[in-house]
């Protein structure tokens, strides 16, 4: 039988005993479903999630409710840019829904801070993964300031790839959302990485036939 325990263990092996029994004292289990809101821009942050099982999708909204992807929570991770905004007293510059049954540990924000004065593990996992977080927008950016269209389509679809496997469950329209574009750009850039034999879509997912394609040109 998986224990809480030893699922933290397992997931977050740098965090010393000491820290890791405090943080199944101090910490709620949280158990989410799928397409949850975890965190709404514009609300406090009381409190940090160490993810333990599933996905959460991270992203901004403008005022007219179009969304950018920044990046994914896994299973080992945590959102350190809601510590920093906790920090400095700020509200929630980003929105967390799950994309799958997710498993957390919440972590109070005095809890977090005391931890990063008491644990130096604690403090170099919260700075190692802003330093991740803050690299992966870095190379979102980048795909959006200078990837065409169908150069993003591939990235996005790597991206997921890695973290789901060769089934993507997805929409047409979903992907668009979070690539910001027309439902229609994306369908006619899928029907040409289709006719290159690269995935084969079906109803509300897409089977990634080629992942080698990926590694050639995305």
């Amino acid at each position: 039988m998986i224990t809480n325990e030893s699922l933290l263990k397992a997931r977050f092996p740098v965090l010393e005993e000491e820290l890791a029994r405090e943080i199944l004292l101090k910490g709620k289990i949280v158990e989410a479903a799928p397409e949850e809101v975890l965190m709404q821009a514009g609300q406090p942050v009381a409190s940090t999630m160490l993810v333990l099982d599933g996905r959460i999708k991270i992203y901004r909204e403008d005022d007219e409710g179009n969304e950018f992807l920044m990046y994914y929570l896994e299973a080992g991770s945590a959102c350190a840019f809601s510590i920093m905004c906790a920090v400095n007293n700020e509200v929630s510059q980003i929105t967390a829904v799950t994309e799958t049954e997710t498993t957390m540990l919440s972590i109070p924000f005095a809890e977090s801070m005391a931890w990063m004065q008491k644990f130096r593990s604690w403090d170099e996992f919260v700075l190692r993964n802003y330093r991740s977080r803050f690299e992966e927008l870095l190379v979102t950016l980048d795909q959006i300031a200078f990837r065409s269209m169908d150069e993003r389509l591939l990235f996005y679809l790597k991206r997921k790839y890695d973290v789901e496997g060769p089934e993507i469950r997805m929409s047409h329209q979903e992907i668009a959302r979070d690539m910001n574009t027309a439902r229609e750009v994306i369908s006619r850039l899928l029907k040409k990485l289709e006719q290159k034999g690269v995935l084969k879509p079906e109803r509300n997912k897409i089977i990634i036939v080629k992942p080698e394609f990926f590694q050639k040109d995305a």
